[in-house]
């Protein structure tokens, strides 16, 4: 856990992201903080992270009862937010100087294609994103090729990964804000800016939040579980499948959105180059 610590600062320190900025990833950002004062214990919620699972301990944590928490049809985050107000930056401050802070970082690939299919390729119907998926599938589905309309009938209706890749890329240059599925972790939890006690990776979740929960003392209260495995797990043969759709071109594209979130977390490219050359072949 100290070395990951210590990995980070090294790297804030040599990008200059620990300087103070008005930029979102110069000025820290406390929107997504969730402080709980009883066990002394602040997280920042980073969504497609384990996010399901912590915020259920984080409502357990804030006095619901389990079966109540299974039955409501209350998304958690608002239950959440009744108990944990969003904090102002000198509330969160204060809070830091008395609480363990954690956050729950993953390889900044493959939380995007679990976004990516759950929010945009599986969008509920009548839903913000679906609506987005539209719009990305207008814009960036080729209807014709050669002078020649393109017969799109075995098209999927929602957006391709290709076409997802360029609708971010395109949002991203001219400086559009991202959804938070998929917004860096860096710039939404300003790492650089906010000191955190112990960074939690995706894929070692079990021992490190096993750490986690015993260090704070609450492991009578919340186990280390994973909520939604299936659905947040992404194998290797899935990984390839939609990431061998793109261009190698396209896949340092999304590096250079998620650098920071690669450099400051110690996660690699080169896997993702080999899955897009193996398309291209």
């Amino acid at each position: 856990m100290f070395y990951r610590k210590q990995k980070m600062k090294e790297a804030c320190a040599r990008y200059g992201l620990d300087k103070s900025g008005n930029d979102s990833l110069h000025k820290p950002n406390p929107w997504e903080f969730l402080i709980n004062k009883k066990y002394h214990i602040v997280w920042c919620n980073i969504f497609k992270a384990a996010s399901t699972s912590w915020m259920y301990n984080f409502n357990v944590l804030a006095g619901y009862r389990a079966n109540f928490l299974k039955r409501t049809n209350i998304v958690p985050l608002q239950l959440a937010r009744r108990r944990y107000p969003r904090p102002t930056l000198a509330e969160l401050k204060a809070a830091l100087n008395n609480s363990f802070s954690f956050i729950i970082v993953r390889h900044p690939l493959e939380r995007l294609l679990s976004a990516y299919r759950d929010k945009i390729q599986y969008a509920l119907p009548n839903t913000p994103h679906q609506k987005l998926g539209n719009e990305i599938v207008l814009k960036y589905r080729k209807q014709y090729e050669n002078g020649v309309k393109k017969d799109l009938s075995h098209q999927p209706r929602w957006p391709t990964m290709s076409e997802f890749v360029n609708y971010l890329v395109d949002a991203k240059r001219k400086g559009e804000p991202l959804d938070m599925h998929w917004a860096p972790m860096t710039e939404f939890c300003t790492p650089c800016q906010i000191s955190f006690d112990i960074i939690i990776k995706f894929e070692t979740l079990q021992e490190d939040q096993k750490y986690l929960i015993e260090l704070v003392g609450v492991q009578d209260k919340i186990k280390p579980e994973w909520k939604n495995p299936s659905k947040g797990k992404v194998t290797a043969e899935v990984l390839y499948s939609y990431y061998s759709q793109l261009t190698v071109t396209q896949i340092l594209q999304l590096y250079n959105i998620y650098r920071y979130d690669f450099e400051l977390f110690e996660y690699n490219i080169q896997e993702y180059v080999e899955m897009a050359k193996a398309g291209d072949g």
